[in-house]
């Protein structure tokens, strides 16, 4: 079972899930901190339209979880299974790192 933080960022990423100071690593491009973050919310949610579908989980150890998801829509390819590792410290995200 997931942490509630992992299902509520799954559900609606917001910022105010993550630490001041996490890192979040997406398509090859690494974010520091909430400013950072906040942009690439921003971008990743307005860039294309797609649907997710969590198919998978696991918990690496006590702090860290895997959860993959099935994603559909106008992307090149429309469709990928991505891997999001994150890790928690006192229920906020303090590294998120997103992969096939």
């Amino acid at each position: 079972m997931l942490p509630s933080t992992i299902t509520t960022y799954l559900a609606q990423p917001a910022l105010s899930l993550y630490a001041d100071d996490a890192v979040v690593t997406d398509d090859g491009k690494t974010y520091r901190g909430r400013s950072e973050i906040a942009s690439w919310l921003v971008t990743a949610a307005s860039e294309y339209t797609y649907t997710t579908e969590l198919v998978a989980t696991r918990r690496i150890d006590a702090n860290t979880w895997v959860a993959v998801n099935h994603l559909e829509g106008n992307f090149p390819g429309g469709t990928i299974d991505l891997q999001y590792t994150f890790t928690l410290e006192d229920n906020l995200i303090t590294r998120l790192t997103i992969a096939p």
